[in-house]
């Protein structure tokens, strides 16, 4: 689903048959100016979809930004003013702010994980634990806050996971099954639960294993026995308390699906100036 057509139904599901409280209250030809002023600290992401709404709502109301995508705010920032119709800006105003702040809260968690592997070789991801119809917007918030995009989904890598290593009778048949194919269109990456598991993958032209839920020492382990052959990526039980040692230890990538499914979000304002 593009932009355009996530707008249009996050519109219908707010704004339904009409915003009957402005209706009845303020005359559509009123202008006025309000301004988005932001409760905390953050990192901002969502533009885009801010834009949006008000195009929807009103081609001739006007947004301008004090802040783009991908910059810091500070708590009482103003970040961006509107000027039009103040019965447009009362419409649009909470889709637009749901938007911003959601997607802002992705990308201010992001930053904060980017900022304790600084000094390091780790990058950070993110996974496909995102919420139905908001992928692109919230992988961009991913990027927004410095981060990088693992898969997008199910058709654009490879991924043998612990579930098709179970059905396909363990880690080796799998690998031997797919590697039996003459043409892999993809690249593949394959998950590891041991160090076991690990120096099977490693018999396999695989393009990067995932170390799932090791501890800081198996993964120690997995990056000396490995010797830098194939990218390692660690995924599962990843905060922003153990970081920074997961990141020491040399691994690639850590992907943390917290990212998406748990941060929190951005409380900006909306207020009418005039």
């Amino acid at each position: 689903m593009n932009l355009e057509e996530l707008v249009k139904f996050a519109l219908i599901e707010d704004v339904g048959s009409g915003d009957i409280t402005t209706e009845m209250l303020v005359d559509p030809l009123q202008r006025g100016q309000a301004e988005v002023i932001t409760r905390c600290e953050g990192v901002l992401s969502g533009c885009a979809p801010f834009n949006e709404v008000f195009r929807q709502v009103d081609k001739s109301l006007k947004v301008d930004w004090q802040k783009k995508d991908s910059d810091r705010f500070a708590q009482g920032d103003t970040i961006c003013h509107l000027n039009g119709s103040k019965s447009s800006i009362l419409t649009g105003e909470r889709t637009a702010l749901n938007f911003l702040g959601r997607l802002s809260g992705i990308a201010t968690l992001t930053r904060a994980f980017v900022e304790r592997v600084r000094g390091t070789n780790a990058v950070i991801l993110d996974t496909r634990k995102t919420t139905p119809l908001l992928r692109k917007l919230e992988k961009d918030a991913v990027l927004h806050g410095r981060g990088s995009n693992h898969r997008f989904g199910l058709y654009d890598m490879i991924l043998v996971k612990d579930n098709h290593e179970s059905a396909g009778g363990g880690i080796g048949n799998v690998l031997k099954g797919l590697f039996a194919n003459n043409t892999i269109p993809t690249k593949v990456e394959v998950e590891v639960k041991t160090l076991e598991e690990l120096q099977i993958a490693l018999q396999f032209n695989v393009d990067r294993i995932m170390l799932d839920n090791f501890s800081i020492d198996m993964i120690e382990e997995a990056v000396k026995s490995s010797g830098a052959k194939v990218p390692l990526e660690v995924s599962g039980g990843v905060t922003i308390d153990n970081i920074s040692d997961i990141a020491a230890t040399g691994v690639e990538f850590i992907s943390i699906g917290a990212l998406t499914h748990s941060a929190a979000s951005i409380d900006f304002s909306l207020q009418m100036i005039s």
